[in-house]
């Protein structure tokens, strides 16, 4: 019976292995606010309360000053905020609109201290640019997705000379730039937006499949570990951790794969692809039951996927080890 018995060496070498690519990031849309608050002396204001009301759909966001009086709030839906800053029962707030820009709102907190109100005529001409520059945006989003790169591409920069500080913007260039395989223009747009944003985990995705696709996978791996930090490592999308992983296979740190394509499976059980480059790192592991039984797995999900005859192929020369 032994000499019958294939070697585990044997079956790895003939096993399918392959490099695989990223999945471009999708986009987003989204404002920022920051600012800083002083006392009556000009002092930073440590511990005050900023408190941020979406007027149209009545959701409040709350954050907190710094030790340098300084605060900041990502993710904002764009629309019509009502921002106040409260400490020691002292308060002043600020109708402000949000774009895709970042916007500073600063605040002076000290007895008699008034709040800032827009004039109607001043509201309704930001609140015009604003919807100009959320449309140009969306249409920007919608050539990319058609195909249509260099239109696309002017959107993006039309938002630009209104918006100079879009982060949203470079990263979505930096994507469309991948696609077009134009890795220095992507690499350069995802830098940007870091310049930006020091914390957009988009960003160190985008520079991790930008350095993935040139098989620079050292600069890969350490993005891919810059957007953990910001993202979690294994928290996020099945999408994003299955990226993750698709990084640390390529830079053969298989059992950073493992981890991530098995957080990829938690997030959605229905990823075929994370199922697959999960049983490739159990191969690389020596994990041959696992590995079997992962793309047996894959052949049920996608029996007509990508990579269904690479996972039967794989399966029938393991399954001899599922116990």
């Amino acid at each position: 019976m032994k000499a019958s018995r294939i070697s585990r060496v044997a079956i790895i070498g003939a096993l399918v292995l392959s490099l695989v690519a990223l999945a471009a990031p999708a986009f987003a849309q989204g404002g920022t606010l920051r600012g800083k608050v002083i006392d009556a002396q000009n002092k930073p204001v440590e511990g005050a309360k900023i408190t941020m009301l979406h007027v149209d759909t009545n959701r409040k966001f709350e954050t907190k000053t710094d030790s340098k009086g300084e605060w900041r709030q990502i993710g904002l839906s764009p629309g019509n905020y009502t921002v106040t800053a409260e400490k020691d029962k002292l308060t002043q707030t600020f109708e402000v609109r949000v774009g895709l820009d970042t916007k500073e709102v600063n605040f002076a907190l000290q007895p008699g201290g008034a709040g800032g109100q827009m004039t109607a005529e001043q509201a309704k001409k930001e609140a015009e640019r604003v919807e100009g520059i959320k449309a140009a945006f969306a249409q920007g989003a919608e050539l990319t997705n058609a195909g249509k790169f260099d239109e696309a591409i002017a959107k993006f920069n039309e938002v630009l000379v209104e918006v100079p500080k879009c982060v949203e913007c470079h990263v979505n260039l930096g994507a469309i730039h991948s696609r077009k395989q134009d890795w220095a223009k992507a690499e350069e747009h995802y830098k940007k937006a870091l310049e930006l944003n020091p914390e957009s985990g988009e960003s160190y995705n985008g520079l991790a499949n930008v350095y993935n696709a040139q098989k620079k996978f050292k600069e890969a791996q350490a993005m891919t570990a810059e957007a953990s930090k910001r993202m979690g490592a294994t928290g996020g999308s099945a999408e994003s951790l299955y990226n993750q992983g698709v990084i640390a296979w390529n830079a053969n740190d298989f059992p950073k794969a493992q981890e991530l394509f098995t957080a990829a499976i938690k997030a959605d059980d229905t990823h075929a692809e994370a199922h697959f480059m999960l049983g490739q790192a159990y191969l690389n592991l020596g994990k041959l039951p696992e590995a079997a039984k992962e793309f047996e797995t894959y052949t049920k999900i996608a029996p007509n996927g990508p990579n269904a005859e690479k996972a039967k192929a794989n399966f029938e020369m393991l399954k001899q080890y599922i116990k």
